[in-house]
């Protein structure tokens, strides 16, 4: 298969929420489709990054409800895992009101398994005279392990497990500019995949300012005069929309990169919205949207699926930045190594402290740095290896951010789950 339906395959798919309290619920649902009865109690063990991730975000069709557990047990009471990431987009309320039901009886339990350092998701759910449990690990749909009264149901069941193939570490192995030339080459049915994503990312742009968070707060600044209505300002205020709506929990289909939706917000949209602006052919900005996911992935091939790092203010604006560059040049990988090196000198550091409406912000900040970096890159400019962490090259300068967030930011995780737990009342956590 193709490097690059494999990224699609494993990355980049639709959801409806932030992904890893839905992906907390598609494990429930996955473990509540093997039992022949009402789910009456369920236990649910989370990584360090999905429990941060789930504190703060609004679960889709949950009247405002917060936090991977009650996703979990929407997923459960749904109990249909082919929705995938989908899952949560229409709940009637007799399931919603099953869900807290669930929750309120006490028979539930959630843990932080602050020492798994992959992506972990396991749900435990109990009915009947039965016991089911659905392991997802290292991506969001990757169901590792589903079984029924300790008897595994993968390759019994409708619920395949989705092979979590070794592409990454393909990647790994592989220099930047011999990736990017694997996926530049687009068929009809990648192209068309491309164009819904961007379709799909555009539609939810238009919701978020009728939150009146940060993209409205945008635009009063720019009616105020205090913003100029340019390119910049245009582009931010669109990703920040988008943003506001998944944060906010509105039952809305957005395409990941990354497995990651606000992610999938600044890589798909960024380049489409410059590339439209300089008037750049439609063929080109879906070429460079795929080579935006591409670097997406590779990025993450080093730091992990779910990092210490801010992954949208980071790794989705050096993809994005890199998409427009290619725009311009093709793969001029001295151009683009400029522009990678101009994000990492810019944001290295920024830390994930949670999904919630902040990422709002940090996706704001991430816009304006992967475009200046990127038309800084085209002018020939670019950071160079003797500024801080940055190496000698495009690859060098990525395993140098992996390092910074795998080796000398292994606290940081910890210290934010704790930090989160001890607001566990407002945060709407058990």
């Amino acid at each position: 298969m193709k490097l690059l339906k494999r990224i699609f395959e494993h990355e980049v798919f639709p959801a409806v929420g932030c992904t890893e309290p839905i992906s907390c619920a598609y494990a429930a649902a996955a473990a509540a489709g093997q039992l022949d009865a009402p789910v009456d109690r369920m236990e649910l063990v989370v990584d360090s990054g999905t429990f941060k991730n789930g504190a703060a975000v609004t679960i889709p069709n949950s009247n405002g409800r917060k936090g991977n557990l009650i996703a979990a047990a929407m997923g459960a009471i749904i109990a249909r895992p082919e929705l995938r990431l989908e899952i949560l987009k229409e709940v009637p309320p007799d399931i919603l009101a099953r869900a807290q039901a669930l929750i309120d009886s006490g028979a539930v339990s959630y843990l932080c398994k602050e020492d798994e350092n992959r992506f972990y998701v396991e749900v435990k759910l109990t009915g009947g005279a039965s016991t089911a449990r659905a392991v997802v690990i290292g991506g969001h749909t990757n169901i590792a392990l589903l079984e029924k009264d300790g008897k595994s149901c993968i390759g019994t069941s409708t619920q395949k497990s989705v092979r979590n193939d070794l592409y990454r570490e393909k990647m790994k192995n592989m220099r930047l500019e011999e990736v990017l030339r694997e996926v530049i080459d687009l068929d009809d049915e990648e192209r068309s995949y491309i164009q819904r994503g961007i379709d799909m990312n555009l539609a939810i742009a238009e919701k978020g300012v009728d939150l009146k968070r940060n993209a409205y707060q945008l635009r009063q600044m720019m009616k105020q005069g205090l913003k100029a209505d340019d390119l910049f300002y245009r582009v931010k205020e669109k990703v920040a929309s988008a943003v506001d709506a998944r944060m906010g929990g509105l039952p809305e289909p957005v395409m990941t990169s990354g497995g990651s939706g606000n992610q999938g917000v600044l890589t798909v949209l960024l380049p489409y919205l410059v590339g439209r602006h300089q008037e750049i052919e439609l063929s080109r900005i879906q070429e460079s949207i795929a080579v935006s996911h591409t670097v997406n992935s590779y990025i993450k091939s080093y730091t992990g699926e779910l990092s210490v790092i801010c992954g949208c203010a980071i790794a989705a604006s050096i993809s994005a930045a890199i998409a427009i560059v290619y725009q311009q040049v093709g793969i001029d990988i001295e151009k683009m190594t400029y522009a990678i090196d101009n994000v990492i000198g810019d944001l290295c550091g920024i830390i994930c402290d949670g999904a919630k409406a902040g990422c709002s912000m940090k996706i704001v900040t991430g816009a304006e740095a992967a475009m200046r970096s990127a038309f800084m890159a085209l002018g020939g400019y670019g950071l160079s290896e003797d500024d801080g962490v940055l190496g000698r090259s495009a690859e060098e300068s990525i395993r140098n951010l992996s390092k910074i967030s795998l080796e000398g930011m292994q606290l940081v995780d910890s210290t934010v789950v704790h930090i989160i737990q001890d607001k566990t009342p407002r945060s709407g956590q058990a």
